[in-house]
């Protein structure tokens, strides 16, 4: 049995926590590991295989330190360019594994999701696997307990044909309104839907190609023109654009004849919005949540999480209040639902906190605006042991570097040196520069930047190690013309 992870999504009904260039999955929200380490943990049994990861591609460093993190490898990671939704994800995931001769049993969960019982998680795998092997389609649903309107509902049926415990999925229910959600809780036989599944790759296929043949013609397509480097593919993005964007529900398992429900009573929870976050979590004795420096006074049932100020509420019910260091969203727990709406609106509006927090992780560290003024720009910038960024100039600004801690490797034009604790350089407008951390300690400076234009975008890379880089070198031009 392979596990298929799908890591694509970017988690906007857990803004100002989950950002699109750092989405929830890879949050600590739970527990001391992130979603996704989680989720990888507790695929660590007997009979199951290496992972295969599906992620965006600006994800890609983000799910291998993840990783590496856990002393864990996958089979691969396949980045997409941009999301087609689960259908697509699958498909191009299960014709991989065919193209190497593998008709395997293919498990796919989503990254982002809490299951508490592990023991309970196993009993309802090995009870599917005897479904999936008769050539069942098997979706893991979630008795529904209680009128939960954040769900889709599946309304199961008995099947004598089907091994015992498993049911025919009869009908796919849309997210109900709160009478509707009611009414299913007390007729029973309606699961939440969990989004998990369990097929042979092979079926899989074959019900795609019948229900949805745009889907797989343009998958097939894009996966032989997809680029390979070891473990990692990089779907083809001129292909993958003209793919319809469908999740795996409407393009097959709605439409086929063969899906059944497997019951998941394990503690699980796809903690999909604030409110349900609030439910996973440990709660004081008036029934709040806090995290970080927060005082609670005469306040119920409230989410508080703090990340650095000291956050105080008095007098409130039912309330979730986050704060981070550029953004604070204040909702009533019954409307959480709308931040989804909330985080479009701003979209439309251009604001980057839909995008990154202050602090951006890259592949050799990470940076966090500390200033901004109109032409200038502070940065904390940390640089893991051995790691470097890349060869580089800008057009714009020019940058002066202090060293806070350890020691740098500073490349300028034609000069390298080291710099230690308390000492500083300049590197002036369309210099070719590089910075590099030479030691067993992460290396700590403040980078003042100063110019007309302070963008990211304003860098122009010749080497670079993360396979980011422009390409001058390549044509052959040297650091030393580029610097003349």
């Amino acid at each position: 049995m392979i596990p298929v992870i799908l890591s694509g999504g970017s988690g906007s009904r857990l803004w100002p926590l989950s950002r699109k260039q750092f989405p929830k999955q890879f949050l600590a929200l739970t527990g001391e590991h992130t979603l996704f380490q989680q989720t990888l943990e507790r695929l660590v049994f007997e009979g199951m295989d290496s992972p295969i990861v599906v992620c965006n591609k600006d994800h890609k460093f983000i799910v291998q330190e993840q990783l590496g993190a856990l002393g864990l490898d996958t089979q691969a990671i396949l980045m997409e360019p941009f999301g087609r939704n689960t259908a697509p994800a699958v498909a191009i995931t299960a014709m991989k594994l065919l193209n190497e001769g593998r008709d395997e049993l293919m498990l796919v969960l989503p990254a982002d999701h809490v299951i508490e019982d592990q023991k309970a998680l196993q009993r309802a795998l090995a009870l599917a696997t005897v479904a999936a092997e008769r050539g069942e389609m098997v979706l893991f649903g979630v008795p529904a307990t209680k009128p939960e309107t954040g769900y889709g509902y599946i309304r199961s049926s008995q099947d004598a044909l089907l091994p015992e415990g498993v049911a025919r999925v009869a009908q796919f229910v849309e997210k109900p309104d709160e009478k509707r959600a009611n009414e299913f809780v007390r007729a029973g036989g309606y699961f939440w839907n969990s989004g998990m599944f369990l097929f042979r790759a092979s079926r899989l296929l074959e019900e795609l190609k019948k229900h949805d043949p745009d889907i797989y013609d343009t998958c097939l397509l894009a996966l032989e023109r997809s680029a390979e480097d070891g473990d990692v593919l990089s779907i083809d993005e001129a292909t993958f654009a003209c793919c319809p964007d469908n999740s795996l529900d409407y393009a097959v398992m709605e439409k086929t004849q063969r899906a059944c429900v497997v019951p998941l009573s394990a503690g699980w929870s796809d903690v999909g919005c604030w409110s349900s976050l609030w439910d996973v979590h440990a709660k004081d004795d008036n029934g709040n949540v806090t995290k970080g420096d927060v005082v609670v006074q005469d306040s119920h049932n409230c989410m508080i999480h703090g990340n650095g100020k000291l956050v105080s509420v008095i007098g409130l019910e039912n309330i979730v209040v986050v704060e981070t260091k550029d953004a604070m969203m204040i909702a009533h727990k019954d409307k959480v639902q709308g931040v989804k709406q909330l985080v479009n609106t701003l979209d439309a509006q251009g604001r980057s906190e839909t995008q990154n927090h202050l602090e951006v992780y890259r592949p050799w560290g990470s940076y966090d605006s500390v200033d901004m003024g109109g032409r200038f720009q502070v940065k904390h910038i940390t640089v893991k042991p051995g790691a470097s960024l890349s060869l580089q100039m800008h057009h714009h600004r020019a940058e002066h570097w202090i060293v806070v801690s350890g020691t740098a490797e500073v490349t300028c034009d034609e000069n390298v040196f080291l710099l230690t604790e308390n000492q500083s350089t300049y590197i002036p407008i369309a210099s070719v520069h590089r910075l590099r951390n030479p030691g067993k300690i992460p290396l700590e400076i403040i980078e003042v930047q100063s110019g007309s234009y302070l963008g990211e975008d304003d860098i122009e890379r010749f080497e670079d190690v993360y396979g980011r880089s422009s390409t001058p070198l390549e044509r052959g031009v040297s650091v030393k013309t580029i610097a003349q």
